[in-house]
């Protein structure tokens, strides 16, 4: 398999050099350069594979033979040591919780994949690599925790100051060893770009390797496909429309899902499900894709003006904008709305969800509305836990406290603060 850069002006490269490099060096994200659908049959009998091998056919494509078969199923089996469970909230509506792992994020699939990946491709190199990368929430922590003590490789994770949960700020700072924290002063949108310009700046890249683990990876972005295929297997009725709603800031999870649905998994419909920031909702009503700065908002892991992974989207859709109005809604929320809709799954529901899967299923109930024949899954991203400043007393004194959060509690916090680019490249090659 081979990718090349959406902006069409790099080389193309082979699946390790698109892990290790992570952005094409003419600022473009890589992209397979096929894309084969799977028989039908296998969908079809889905139920009848283990979720490793649902995920082992899923990625070898993109894969080839840069990682053996075996190892690529012993990496896959070490990545998935935990569950993804689908809960009935309400008739035809789904809670898929993808909370179970190390770090109770999504993110922690696509960090370990990643994580195992370069190290795979390391294990003979005396090369050291940096990973670098930006954190909107959770990403930080999935990345430090997958990454940790792994041969070669140092990680350095930059978030916006003020602007994650405390626990999501623990889990990124005090785990030590090889990774490295920088807390910005700015918001998410100012530490992305300065991610990007440190891989664009010679200066840096001629003295070091540098590789983000954002879900502008390959690595990072693709696994999370595995995620929609493990929701599908656990539907009882398949005879329905199937729809996702996804709690969407960089656009790299429902993504992940529209290349699932590339490969054959059924899916009728996505839903982007947003908070305040509402580039890509207005883009579909207006026609005009405007990035504009990110506002805060207590769904913060979505708190992002300028997602990266929007144009992988489009080119699912071969840059087709009908075809892509036909496959994806988005639909903006407020706080207030979130906070009502975490409210309402807890007195009526008898569910606790975080803010980012109460914009999830506000995206469904706003759909539900006029559908027909239709089941609805949202994506529960994050242990509420993490949010508890933000979700209603009541309900955050009945949520109990998970083992992985209890481990990071009592640590230290360690960053460094920085508000300058040239503060983080002096970090850098210091």
């Amino acid at each position: 398999m081979e990718y090349y850069s959406l902006n069409n002006n790099s080389p193309k490269v082979s699946f390790q050099d698109a892990v290790v490099k992570g952005l094409a060096p003419d600022k473009g994200l890589y992209f397979p350069e096929s894309i084969t659908s799977l028989d039908a049959s296998f969908f079809e009998k889905i139920e009848e594979y283990s979720n490793n091998e649902i995920a082992y056919e899923l990625i070898k494509q993109f894969v080839g033979n840069e990682i053996p078969s075996e190892k690529l199923k012993e990496i896959i089996a070490d990545v998935l040591q935990f569950d993804f469970p689908l809960v009935e909230v309400e008739k035809d509506v789904y809670s898929l919780e993808l909370f179970h792992g190390p770090t109770m994020a999504f993110k922690d699939v696509g960090a370990r994949f990643m994580a195992r990946c370069l190290s795979y491709f390391n294990q003979d190199n005396t090369n050291q690599v940096t990973v670098l990368v930006a954190t909107s929430g959770d990403t930080g922590g999935a990345v430090a925790s997958g990454f940790l003590g792994v041969k070669g490789v140092d990680v350095v994770i930059l978030y916006p100051s003020g602007k994650v949960s405390d626990i999501q700020e623990k889990q990124l700072t005090t785990l030590g060893q090889n990774i490295r924290a920088l807390e910005v002063d700015g918001v998410f949108d100012d530490c992305q770009a300065m991610v990007k310009k440190a891989f664009l700046d010679t200066s840096i890249t001629n003295k070091m390797q540098l590789t983000s683990a954002n879900s502008i990876n390959i690595a990072r972005w693709l696994p999370q496909m595995f995620y929609f295929a493990f929701a599908y297997k656990q539907l009882k009725d398949k005879s329905k429309k199937l729809v996702f709603s996804v709690p969407s800031g960089n656009y790299g999870n429902i993504c992940a899902g529209m290349m699932a649905q590339k490969l054959g998994l059924p899916i009728d419909l996505f839903i982007a499900s947003t908070n305040a920031n509402k580039v890509v909702p207005t883009y579909l009503n207006t026609g005009n894709y405007e990035p504009k700065p990110s506002v805060q908002t207590i769904s913060n892991a979505m708190d992002v003006g300028d997602p990266s992974n929007f144009i992988r989207i489009e080119k699912l859709h071969n840059n087709d904008f009908e075809k892509l109005k036909n496959n994806l809604h988005s639909y903006s929320f407020t706080d207030d709305e979130t906070r009502e809709a975490m409210l309402h799954l807890y007195n009526n529901c008898n569910y606790i969800a975080d803010p980012h899967g109460a914009v999830g299923y506000l995206g469904i109930k706003k759909h539900m509305k006029n559908a027909v024949n239709t089941q609805c899954i949202f994506l529960e991203t994050a242990h509420p836990i993490k949010f508890l400043p933000v979700i209603d007393k009541t309900i955050a004194s009945k949520i109990e406290m998970p083992q992985q959060i209890k481990s990071v509690l009592g640590k230290e916090k360690v960053a460094k603060q920085i508000s300058q680019y040239e503060e983080l490249k002096s970090f850098l090659l210091g």
